[in-house]
């Protein structure tokens, strides 16, 4: 056959819908070739996937860069909320640590799985009833990652730049870092890890830390710049005497509570009958110590015969409460002399109380310099021998050295700046060993006994230095700066502040509000 006439006959069997056989199985045999190597590549891809997720997943890459909340069209990390996560959530637990049990914070059960009950609201107010502890703490964190936002852009607006104090507080903040985690035998990133979890770098705790001291400064600083006139002070303390006022008194208290034990320690019901009872009691012994106090005898001897179930207690420094104690005694129409038994039946006690007179603190505050010197700790162990004289002689070179900082700072210039200069040198005070060792505005019972009587003895005088002991600190070099404000101001012009100060930022942070991401907020706490 020509190849001309092969040709139209194929153009014919083509046309009929006749198929060649082989034409036909090499057709096949393509289109499984196609199939298995589509097939085999999508696994492949497949694979090549998985094992890419699982590198991201080991390397965190997707906690540290999901986005968990968004403020004012700024996203911010899981690893970024994590920060104020964290820092809230380890300083709630400071400030709380007596009272984890009884406000029901389990910290080794996951947050997610606690509820927060009815008790736990008394003490946190700011809680919700049925919330968990999870929620409560992450909603708190991404109010404070708003109002630092806020604060920063109010800053930026203002022309409020970061500048050499907040980089040297940065400084110190990263070397104490380094320090910290140095002792622990632990890395930075290690130490960052155990407090924030394993998404946290230095550089967001760097980054976040810097914009929380800015909007810490910028906040300061408006503070700093309040000033009020004696004539606002007046007024201010005027509308709210109770706030700033004291009583000079003296009262006992007679437990009237009905008992929840018997005489064996087992529980036992209360009934109705039995808190009457208890209180008509008390009110009897109230009574006749009450008797035995206008008959002349002193309230406190007085007291004394009933000691089992009265307690007596002197006050010149009493403040307002709500109370019926406090409500008698801040009675406008007390009058010194004044005394009467109350019965409070909200708190099951009675009280026999003698009112003597009521003011405002009008002494002077002091602002005092200090160097601490603190004994280092004993490494024995208390009952090992020689634990004893080796705690004295450590107490003994901390002593010789106040002496010797005492004795370098009159052989040198001797002045208050000299003074600042070796508290910076050498105090062992976190609060003041950046600031000269300067307290400002010191009231009666700020510090402790020791430090407190040193600075208001009526014979001191600007100038005057000194080394204390106490207990509870150890030894401290002591420099009188001199008297400032007296503390009555010094109270309302705080209140003031502080009412201002929060207008300000409730000003400033309107409309800031954290939206989460659930996805991000799972990789947060």
């Amino acid at each position: 056959m020509s190849a001309s006439r092969e040709k139209k006959t194929r153009q014919e069997q083509v046309s009929s819908g006749w198929t060649d056989p082989k034409t036909a199985q090499e057709a096949k045999e393509r289109k499984e070739a196609r199939r298995t190597n589509l097939l085999y590549g999508t696994i492949g891809v497949v694979f090549l996937v998985v094992a890419v997720i699982a590198v991201i997943w080991r390397s965190n890459i997707i906690p540290k860069t999901a986005t968990a909340a968004t403020v004012n069209g700024e996203k911010y990390t899981a690893a970024e909320v994590n920060y104020y996560f964290q820092n809230y959530y380890q300083s709630f637990l400071n400030d709380n640590y007596s009272f984890l049990s009884m406000i029901g914070l389990d910290t080794n059960t996951s947050l997610k799985d606690q509820t927060i009950s009815s008790t736990a609201v008394m003490f946190v107010t700011d809680a919700e009833e049925g919330q968990t502890w999870y929620d409560y703490f992450a909603d708190r964190a991404l109010e404070q990652l708003s109002g630092v936002h806020a604060m920063c852009d109010a800053a930026e607006a203002d022309g409020f730049t970061w500048n050499d104090d907040m980089q040297a507080e940065l400084d110190a903040t990263l070397e104490s870092l380094t320090t910290t985690a140095s002792s622990y035998g632990y890395t930075e990133q290690q130490y960052l890890g155990l407090i924030y979890g394993s998404t946290m770098t230095k550089g967001i705790y760097e980054e976040q830390t810097r914009c929380s001291l800015l909007a810490t400064a910028y906040l300061q600083n408006y503070r700093n710049s309040l000033t009020y006139t004696g004539d606002e002070l007046e007024a201010a303390y005027e509308a709210d005497l109770t706030a700033y006022d004291v009583v000079d008194c003296e009262y006992v208290r007679v437990n009237g509570a009905a008992p929840t034990s018997d005489e064996e320690g087992n529980e036992i019901e209360v009934t109705e009958e039995m808190e009457a009872e208890a209180m008509a009691t008390a009110k009897t012994t109230a009574d006749a110590i009450y008797a035995a106090y206008e008959a002349g005898t002193s309230l406190e001897d007085a007291a004394a015969e009933y000691e089992s179930t009265a307690t007596y207690t002197a006050s010149d420094n009493f403040s307002y409460s709500s109370s019926a104690l406090a409500e008698w005694m801040f009675d406008d129409a007390r009058q010194a002399g004044d005394s009467a038994v109350l019965e409070d039946e909200s708190t099951s006690n009675c009280y026999v109380v003698v009112f003597h007179d009521r003011g405002r603190h009008d002494y002077e505050t002091v602002d005092v310099r200090h160097i601490l010197i603190q004994a280092e700790e004993s490494e024995l162990a208390e009952d090992d021998e020689g634990y004893e004289d080796d705690v004295a002689a450590k107490k003994a070179e901390a002593e010789q050295k106040a002496q010797d900082i005492l004795d370098e700072w009159k052989a040198g210039a001797a002045t208050e700046d000299s003074f600042a200069e070796l508290a910076n040198e050498y105090s062992q005070d976190p609060g003041s060993n950046t600031t000269g060792g300067l307290y400002e505005q010191v009231y009666q019972g700020q510090m402790v006994t020791e430090f407190n009587d040193w600075c208001f003895d009526p014979a001191r005088q600007s100038g005057d230095t000194g080394i204390i002991y106490s207990d509870l600190t150890g030894y401290h070099v002591m420099y009188f700066v001199g008297f400032d404000r007296p503390y009555w101001e010094v109270q309302v012009t705080a209140r003031l502040m502080d009412e201002d100060v929060d207008a300000f930022y409730a000003e400033k942070t309107e409309g800031y509000t954290a939206e989460q991401s659930s996805f991000g907020m799972g990789f947060v706490g």
